[in-house]
């Protein structure tokens, strides 16, 4: 017995997994439902097409929607501030003096508001270090030159 798919068939599965995505968002199961969408409207206008096909259209609409939304997400963002959700790389370049001593390589500095962890040369507290890096939370400093 070969199923019998309508396009009411694949505007419910659309539905279903716009509401997924709604209770589990993450734009994944968004891609899906328009891909389903997509099947669905082809069955509207030909609605003689085997369930064969209608899977290569689905699946096929899926990887491509879920393909370009990934470029479409890695785009470089055009903004006068590219740093502002990340604090981090707002300090690159900036000289601060230390608070505390860097012992084996590691120490805290105080930039604002909030404590860093940092990662540098042994250096004496009240030394002109420079930022150079980010590593996750933890900054990397060098000796300023001047």
């Amino acid at each position: 017995m070969t199923p019998e798919f309508s396009f009411w068939h694949w505007w419910a599965l659309a539905l279903a997994l716009a509401v997924i995505e709604i209770f589990a968002p993450g734009a994944s199961f968004l891609w899906l439902a328009l891909a389903a969408a997509l099947v669905g409207a082809v069955m509207f206008v030909a609605p003689d097409l085997p369930w064969q096909i209608q899977t290569v259209v689905f699946a096929g609409a899926a990887v491509a929607s879920i393909v370009l939304w990934l470029a479409f997400r890695r785009r470089p963002s055009r903004t006068d501030q590219p740093a502002l959700n990340r604090r981090a790389e707002q300090y690159l370049n900036r000289k601060v003096a230390l608070e505390s001593a860097i012992v084996n390589g590691f120490g805290r500095l105080r930039i604002d508001d909030t404590i860093w962890r940092i990662e540098g040369p042994d250096l004496p507290a009240g030394t002109s270090v420079v930022i150079v890096g980010i590593d996750g939370t933890t900054l990397k400093v060098e000796k300023s030159a001047a």
